[in-house]
This record gives structure tokens, C-alpha cells and sequence, in this order.
């Protein structure tokens, strides 16, 4: 039985939603917020997500950007906005199909099959952790946050966090510095390491226990970087 995460911030269209996909047989959650659908994803791992865009404090967008840090469980708008740029920037970030209000219910369930089986084991779906937890900080994906052993948030700049998501997602690994520049910062940078030393600096005071003696962000001299997480 597949689960399904609602989020809508019309009561009437998230009852809609509820009741049609519970009369189908799926598990459902339903949100009205983008902070309360992160959560909720990261609780109970939906198999796929129906999402609005006009959604009161956290943004559509920005709830799109917090799932992929660590799901690609395939993601429905529905929207009222029908403006191509609205649309574009959605499927920029990362949302796979996109359906204009009013809507019918029964196009909408036939596009959420169709992501359904886009996304089923053996056709390409998967998902990480959501967060990753090291014995002195825990790098929470989906909020797109990092936070001490005690919970203390610790902030980071966006090209910090950029990194660090980078690096975590592929632990153990060695991630080279062009791979990284072109990643944090585009496909036309590739040989500005200074940028690399700089950033890493930054960010192995904000997160390293002993900054000089880094235990989690390792520099592999002349060729790039690698994240540990020892026991």
C-alpha cells in the first residue's frame, strides 16, 4: 500500500485529497505547511508527495529543495498558478509533474500512478537517510539544517551547506575539488581550489571538534576531499 503526503493549505482541497486517495487504498498524511510536510516526510517516508506551491511561511519551492537533500520520491504539484515561469522553476528544483487548479481528481490520481511507477523499486527510485547523525553534529537533509551534539543549530552559509551536503552524501568517498567546484559553484569553475581551502577552513571550525585535527572533513592533498563519520 503506498503512502501518499498531501500538502495544501485549503482545508477543503486537503480534505478532497484525503478522502479520494484513502477511497483508493493508500495511506495517507496530510499538511497544510511546508514546515509540517518536511517533518512528515521525514517521518513516515511518502512514496510520493502531492504539493502546492501557496503555502503560508515555508514556500512550495523551498519544500521541493528540502526533500531532494535526501529523497527523490517523486513530487506532484498542484497549483493555481499557471504562469510558465511558476512551472519551470518547480520542475528546476525538482518537483516531476505539474497540474494546474482546478483539476480534476480523476487526472490527477491517473499522473500519481504514473509517478508511482516511475518511482518503484527496479525503475530507478531510492532514498537516503534523511539526516546524518556524527557524535559531535547531525546534518538534518531535509530542513536543510545542521545541529550540535545538544541541538544547537549551527549556521552555516549557503555555500557552506552546499558543500557539506555534498560531502555527506557520499561518505567515504573521495570527492574530488573539480567535481566540487563545478557542483557548488558551476561548470565553468574548475581550478579555483583557493575557494575550496577557504570554505573547508570555514567550515571545519563551525562543525570539527578540533578544527586543526579534522576527524569528519579530510583533505586528500592534490586530489580533493572526503567525509568520515568514525564510530
Amino acid at each position: 500500500m503506498a503512502r501518499i503526503l498531501a500538502v495544501d493549505d485549503e482545508a477543503p482541497i486537503l480534505r478532497a485529497l484525503g478522502a479520494n486517495l484513502r477511497a483508493r487504498d493508500y495511506q495517507v498524511d496530510l499538511a497544510s505547511t511546508g514546515e509540517q510536510a518536511l517533518t512528515l516526510a521525514a517521518q513516515h517516508r511518502p512514496d510520493a508527495v502531492i504539493l502546492d506551491l501557496g503555502l503560508p511561511g515555508m514556500t512550495g519551492i523551498e519544500v521541493i529543495e528540502g526533500l531532494r537533500g535526501w529523497t527523490d520520491t517523486p513530487i506532484i504539484i498542484l497549483s493555481a498558478r499557471e504562469a510558465e515561469a511558476d512551472k519551470v522553476a518547480a520542475l528546476d528544483a525538482g518537483a516531476d509533474d505539474y497540474v494546474t487548479k482546478p483539476f480534476g481528481m480523476d487526472e490527477l490520481l491517473a499522473r500519481l500512478r504514473a509517478a508511482l511507477r516511475r518511482g518503484a523499486p527496479g525503475a530507478g527510485g531510492g532514498q537516503e537517510e534523511a539526516a546524518v547523525v556524527t557524535a559531535d553534529f547531525t546534518v538534518d537533509l531535509a530542513a536543510r539544517k545542521v545541529r550540535s551534539a545538544t541541538g544547537e543549530e549551527l549556521r552555516l552559509t549557503p555555500t557552506e551547506w552546499h558543500l557539506v551536503e555534498v560531502m555527506v552524501r557520499n561518505p567515504g568517498k573521495l570527492v574530488t575539488g573539480r567535481q566540487l567546484l563545478r557542483e557548488v559553484w558551476g561548470p565553468r569553475y574548475g581550478n579555483e581550489t583557493n575557494y575550496l581551502r577557504v570554505h573547508f577552513a570555514h567550515i571545519r571550525r563551525k562543525l570539527e571538534p578540533n578544527p586543526a585535527h579534522p576527524r569528519y572533513f579530510i583533505t586528500e592533498p592534490g586530489m580533493g576531499y572526503r567525509f568520515e563519520n568514525p564510530a
